[in-house]
């Protein structure tokens, strides 16, 4: 089994764009004043699925933190939250999708698909969740029960 790095130097983040820790680096950002470097993994470890039950209101879901949102779907019985988890990767948030978007726009990620439309961790409701179309780079909210491929992602922890 590969080892899947949870840290990146300062000094050795590469540009936007390039391969890190089994991906694409994204982008960076921040999740409690915590610098990191969101990883976009590979088309071949894309799936699709339900985001959830529809009525099932999770405590602890964020805008920010896809990483701690999946964990919540995935203790709620989310069988695609479960499946990034055990990739050793997380769902995307709000914000970590748009990050996605911002380095799909600038030409640096490529094989994100325009065609469908990719979920996003984040539940506007006990009934909603975010998704995100990468065609438009718009972010809305759909009935949980609705299959959407996810693109699992992994954050870094970028050490000074």
């Amino acid at each position: 089994m590969t080892e899947i790095i949870t840290s990146v130097s300062a000094a050795e983040l590469p540009a936007i764009g390039a391969a890190l820790a089994g991906g694409i680096f994204a982008g960076r950002y921040y999740i409690n004043e915590q610098a990191r470097a969101l990883v976009v993994l590979s088309p071949e470890q894309e799936f699709e699925g339900a985001w959830g039950e529809y009525g099932q209101d999770l405590a602890g879901t964020h805008w920010v933190d896809g990483e701690a949102n999946t964990r919540a779907m995935a203790e709620a019985g989310s069988e695609i939250a479960k499946k990034a988890l055990e990739l050793g990767a997380f769902i995307p948030s709000c914000l970590e999708g748009q990050l996605v978007m911002a380095a799909k726009h600038a030409g640096l990620i490529t094989d994100l698909r325009e065609d469908r439309l990719y979920w996003l961790s984040t539940q506007c409701s006990a009934d909603l969740a975010y998704y995100v179309d990468f065609e438009g780079g718009w972010q809305y909210h759909d009935v949980k029960g609705v299959e959407r491929l996810v693109r699992p992602v992994r954050s870094l922890t970028i050490l000074q």
